[in-house]
């Protein structure tokens, strides 16, 4: 039977040349059906790509993603539906929840990310921040079948309107179904018009909707400016009844870090101590973009980076990334603490700066202009009224990340704040939003006082719904550098501070073990969001705290500052237990405490599956032993990964330069292997910063480090001056990651 012309049916390239010259002034709205009531099939969106350029619908199928059509964003749907990953090559915004354009209700969210399907004309999208307002759509799990009747909906063009302003939706009759497509007619005139592409089709049962399918291509009768010889109502709409496992695989895919919004891994790593334009230690941090696409240097001489390069800088020495101005590019914290501020005609040495540079299409440097946070200045609150003072050190340590609600927040230390007469007292700098506060031993409900030399700040770290913060320097009554840790909500309360969870040290019950002079308990610290069996979502956090000062007894030996790391659940209600106390003397764990061996000296944590219920197979701890002699050679250094839910010797694995993880080189002396680390969701950085000439960094696959209990092991890589785009030169390249 012949069956009329189907033409793509959004606003696109492909269409004519006509149909684009006339782009929407208004929103874009649906099906030639009838409107629907406000708040029915709230589910459905309505995507604006290129600010009126393209329209589109689709279907809200998790809280952060959307399910539409690839053909929205190729750019000749016509030749080819490929669409590149990432952030999608025209701005996009998603209205979700809004029936009636006109109205306020629902939620309007950025699309970040685009993930089109290698075969159909189906295409996932991600959203800036997670739709808790709106019920996603339940996916079928049955094909459609012939003479079945479908609901479908969508925010394009009617009968009359070019530009409507609600939500329509229709009946159509199912003529076929095959492998990636359903055949449709529409009843009662409805048709499928320009704007509907990506739209939902459902199957009603029991008052209960399922999606089924989505707009693809159509005849479009009746739209408003076809050709009114055009009476066809027939549409073709892609099958996503059977796409389940490739969604699932894509929902529960970890993030990560993403410079350049191409969709390929990218890694920033520190180099402090490198020379640049003559001045030593000026610091730099070098960029490796993934799929190829070479290493870019930032330091303070070039004029996208705040500042200029002066010696002992140090620019790099912290560094942390999260999606700031949430715009699908990761963005990268650097903290720089020994950045000398000037005030006046006084020099302070060592007070500190913090920047943020923006990630963009063509890489950092080439999008929104660079924040430099330098207290005392600017127009952010917390940090303007907090002058500059010699050894604040602003920026020693940065945490960065996103909310339960996808908010964005900045978290800075500064350990050597004076809080009144107490010199190093320590404070830190929240930011969040609107929301900007100092954090420190001062504020209403945290646990201790602000003393000389706390160094409240000195460790930082969050998750999605819990922050960290360590003081190594706290004294616990007599007991100097005994330590204590600070555990916040990211949620301020009524003093307008981040609400205080607990604050403890190991004098307290919620641990084991007893303050000591120089253990250092919160010398460096983690976080992690962590689903627990029966919650949606990941609700509750894994805390790591590291304490590389511990001093154990082995027998009757005294092995000082063999070192320590207590794992600990914030649960959602803040109740905070103890899961492990981890040593190298606890039963069945890889090696034997030695003094020296500052096991704990850098903790960190990783959900390698962040929706999934937390399990062996998804959470990893991994512990810096830096003072771990290898055999004769002293100061080697080595990592110890655990399950950080498990005891500590049931998931144990040893990792050391030369084996199998990946991690390069030879055991050799004072390399001290476990100073530096850093991690994502997957995988585990290392930097060996005495490895001549210039120091190495690696990029381990958690697989890799943890013998294959968090998924298989695979290919490493190493980052070495001299070598894959990088420029032989530097001083402590891997002191640093983001």
């Amino acid at each position: 039977m012949h069956r009329a012309h189907l033409a793509r049916s959004a606003g696109l390239a492909a269409l004519t040349a006509a149909l684009m010259a006339a782009p929407l002034a208004v929103p874009a709205t649906a099906v030639t059906g009838t409107p629907e009531a406000e708040g029915s099939l709230a589910f459905t969106a309505r995507l604006d790509i290129g600010n009126g350029q393209r329209a589109c619908s689709g279907a809200l199928v998790d809280r952060e993603w959307i399910l539409t059509a690839a053909s929205c964003f190729a750019d000749d749907p016509a030749v080819s539906l490929a669409v590149p990953a990432g952030s999608p090559k025209l701005r996009t915004t998603a209205t979700i929840g809004r029936t009636d354009l006109t109205t306020t209700t629902g939620v309007v969210r950025n699309v970040v990310e685009v993930v089109a399907h290698p075969s159909r004309d189906a295409a996932l999208v991600r959203l800036n921040r997670p739709v808790t307002t709106v019920t996603p759509v339940a996916l079928g799990t049955t094909a459609a079948a012939a003479g079945e009747e479908l609901k479908v909906a969508g925010y394009g063009r009617t009968k009359t309107e070019w530009a409507p302003l609600k939500l329509h939706s229709g009946t159509f009759t199912v003529d076929a179904v095959n492998a990636s497509d359903v055949n449709l007619t529409g009843k009662d005139g409805a048709s499928v018009c320009m704007g509907d592409t990506g739209g939902p089709a459902l199957r009603v049962a029991g008052g209960q909707a399922q999606l089924v399918a989505v707009h693809s291509r159509s005849a479009q009768a009746g739209c408003f400016g076809v050709d009114a010889a055009v009476t066809s109502t027939a549409a073709v709409d892609t099958r996503v009844d059977d796409l389940r496992p490739w969604i699932d695989a894509k929902l529960a895919a970890p993030q990560f870090t993403d410079f350049n919004c191409d969709g390929a891994e990218d890694i920033a790593i520190g180099d402090p101590k490198a020379t640049v334009g003559g001045d030593a230690n000026a610091g730099v941090v070098r960029v490796v973009y993934g799929g190829g696409k070479g290493a870019v240097e930032l330091n303070q001489d070039q004029a996208y980076v705040p500042g200029g390069a002066e010696a002992s800088d140090w620019y790099g020495e912290a560094l942390a990334t999260f999606d700031h101005n949430e715009d699908g590019c990761t963005d990268l914290v650097v903290g720089v603490p020994a950045e000398d501020i000037t005030v006046g005609t006084t020099v302070h040495a060592d007070a500190g700066s913090v920047h943020v540079l923006y990630g963009a299409k063509g890489g950092i440097g080439t999008g929104q202009a660079a924040v430099d946070h330098v207290q005392g200045l600017g127009t952010i609150a917390a940090i303007k009224g907090s002058a500059s003072e010699a050894g604040d050190r602003f920026g020693h340590a940065v945490a960065a990340g996103h909310t339960a609600e996808g908010e964005p927040y900045l978290l800075i230390g500064a350990p050597g704040e004076d809080l009144g007469t107490a010199t190093d007292a320590g404070s830190a700098i929240y930011l969040r939003g609107s929301v900007n506060t100092a954090v420190n031993q001062d504020k209403p409900g945290y646990a201790g006082d602000p003393e000389a030399s706390d160094r409240f700040g000195s460790a930082v770290a969050g998750s999605a719904n819990h922050l960290v913060i360590g003081s190594p320097g706290e004294a616990i009554g007599t007991e100097k550098n005994a330590g204590g840790v600070q555990i916040l909500k990211h949620a301020l309360n009524a003093d307008k501070v981040p609400a205080p969870v607990l604050g403890f040290d190991q004098d307290a019950d919620v641990v084991s073990g007893g303050a000591e002079p120089g253990d250092q308990f919160g010398a460096s610290v983690a976080a992690v969001a962590y689903r627990p069996s029966g919650a949606a979502t990941a609700t509750d956090s894994i805390i790591a705290v590291g304490t590389p000062g511990e001093d154990l007894t082995v027998g009757t030996a005294d092995k000082a500052d063999a070192g320590a790391v207590h794992s600990l659940r914030v649960t959602a209600s803040g109740t905070v237990t103890q899961v492990a106390n981890i040593q190298q003397e606890v039963t069945d764990v890889s090696g034997t405490a030695e003094a020296g061996d500052r096991f704990g000296t850098k903790v960190v944590l990783a959900n390698t599956a962040p929706r999934a219920v937390g399990s062996p197979s998804t959470l990893a701890l991994a512990v810096g032993i830096p003072g771990e002699a290898l055999g004769s050679v002293a100061g080697a250094g080595a990592i110890q990964t655990f399950h950080p839910l498990g005891a500590a010797g049931a998931y144990d694995h040893w990792v050391q330069p030369g084996d199998a993880s990946g991690l390069g080189g030879a055991p050799t002396a004072d390399h001290a292997v476990g100073t530096y680390l850093g991690g994502s969701a997957t995988q585990l950085y290392v930097g060996v910063t005495n490895a001549a000439p210039y120091g190495v960094a690696y990029a381990l696959p958690w697989g890799n480090v943890t013998g294959g209990r968090t998924g298989a092991a695979s290919a490493a890589t190493t980052y070495k001056p001299g070598t894959g785009g990088l420029p032989a030169a530097g001083g402590q390249f891997g002191r640093s990651f983001g």
